[in-house]
This record gives C-alpha cells, structure tokens and sequence, in this order.
C-alpha cells in the first residue's frame, strides 16, 4: 500500500510504497509494448494501459504507449503520429481528472537508460494524484503571490529555439540541466482541453521539432524527462495555471551524464556548467 509521509525537519512528502522495489528493472529483447507482446497482444495506433507497478493506489498510475514501432520518438513517429500521441495524453488527461477522487494529473516521460527507463519503446505515464504534489502548488502559489503569469511573457529573443503556430520552445534562462526547454502557448490556456485540437496539433509538430533539435545535437536518441504540467483538476479555477511542458536532457555532453550531486541536494542550490544562450544556439543549429 501507498503511504504519504511528511519528513518532520524538512516538511518534504513522501510517498512510500514497498510494493515497487519488486519491479522490473533489467532491460530486455522481448518488448512488452510492441504489437503482440505483454501489454499490446493486438494491434494499435496508440494504447492505455494500467500500469502493472503502480506508484499510487487506487488505478492512478498508466502507461501511454504513443505508436506501435519501437524505434520510433517524437522526432521520427510521421506527424499524424505525433498528433495522436498528444491526443493520447489530453484523453488520458481528462479521464482521469474527471474523477472525484483526482485533484492533479502529471503526465511524464523518461527516455532512455540515463533517465531511468527499462523500456526503449516509445511510451509515456501518467499519474493522478488525489492531492496537488508540492511542485505544482509551489508554482502555482508564486503565480498567486506575484499576480502574473511568467509563461505568458515572452522569453528572450536568444533563448528562443523553435516555433509552431502559437506555441514557442525555448531554453530556460535558469535551468536545472545545461539542455532544457520549455513549451508553451503564447496564450494563457490552463490544460491541452482548453488547447483545443488546432493547439494541440500546433503541441505535437513542436515536440517533433524541439526533440528533433536535442537528438542532433547528441547525435542520436538522447535521455530526458518530460512533463506536462497543466491546470489541478480539483475544481478550483486556478487563474494562475498555464500549460507548458518542460523538457530536461539528461547528458551534458554526448554519452555524459549531467549529475545532480550532493552539493546541490544538500544546498537547494543548483549549478549549470553551460550558460543557456549557448545551449539556445546550439539547439537552434542542430
């Protein structure tokens, strides 16, 4: 069973639960995600599915598995592709936040060894929450404090990557990992519902880019995490709320881990080895 502890010096939560130190952790040649494996015995153009470890109690935790080839990504899969994918994660989104006992829902990725994953196939997870988890309130209370929305501001110029329709990706002017960027709308839309279908295929052709640009850059299938970070779903208005998804490359250089160690643990203090106008440009070119 889940069971949510509060750290009585830090006032940090955490969720415990013994039941995934049993999971999979080995990576293998049988997929579970390729059409007539373990999780997909049919055919399928995208998929849902229980996550069998899940982090949460309660069918909190899926998997999204975005196309049925396993060498595909975001850069490859053909723009239709790409556009399920999104759609993928809006119907994921709305099915779980409709429920009562759901107050936030964190879509995410994690991509390659680096990043944690077990599985190369092109999937994402989803996890709802019956409360909204200390980042997004953090953020979402600085909205609240500073009455403004930072994401609706323009970044600078030289951070800027990539752009498709009226929606930007650019490298953040202060980011935890050299090769970051944030996605977002230049208008205030609080979830991909409020996207609408032209947003969100306007969302699926920029990941293709921007993941397109990190991938040259490396030279070839990069590790990261993804998030989409989107309005609570706990029925409040969240004026403050603006949908964006952040992306963190994992490598400082190709086949180098960027490591978070004990110096920025232990501080909250972190140091990136890369100023991001530099990282912007290089993406750009890439």
């Amino acid at each position: 069973m889940a069971e949510l502890r509060t750290d009585p010096l830090t006032g940090v939560r955490v969720i415990v639960n013994g039941s995934r130190q049993g999971r999979p952790r080995n990576r293998t040649a049988d997929c579970p995600f390729c059409p007539g494996g373990l999780e997909a015995p049919g055919p399928y153009a995208t998929r849902r599915i229980p996550n069998r470890w899940p982090a949460l109690d309660g069918q909190r935790c899926e998997v999204l598995l975005y196309c049925p080839e396993h060498e595909a990504s975001w850069s490859t899969m053909s723009a239709r592709q790409a556009e399920a994918a999104v759609e993928l994660w809006h119907d994921c989104s709305a099915a779980l936040g409709s429920r009562p006992d759901v107050a936030h829902v964190l879509l995410f990725e994690n991509r390659g060894a680096d990043a944690g994953a077990t599985v190369d196939h092109p999937h994402g997870q989803a996890f709802a929450f019956p409360e909204i988890p200390d980042g997004p309130a953090a953020r979402l209370a600085r909205g609240e404090r500073l009455r403004r929305c930072a994401l609706c501001e323009d970044p600078p110029k030289d951070l800027v990557v990539a752009e498709t329709g009226d929606w930007l990706a650019w490298v953040p002017e202060a980011p935890l990992f050299p090769y970051a960027l944030r996605l977002a709308p230049r208008g205030h839309l609080a979830d991909l519902s409020e996207a609408g279908p032209r947003g969100r295929r306007a969302l699926a052709g920029l990941l293709r880019t921007a993941l397109g640009r990190i991938d040259g850059l490396f030279g070839g299938p990069a590790p990261y995490f993804l998030w989409v970070h989107q309005r609570p779903t706990d029925g409040r208005a969240w004026p403050w709320a603006h949908l964006y998804v952040e992306i963190n490359a994992v490598w400082r250089a190709p086949g180098v881990p960027r490591f978070i160690a004990a110096g920025e643990l232990g501080s909250g203090m972190y140091f990136t080895p890369l100023e991001p106008e530099t990282a912007a440009e290089r993406l750009r070119e890439a």
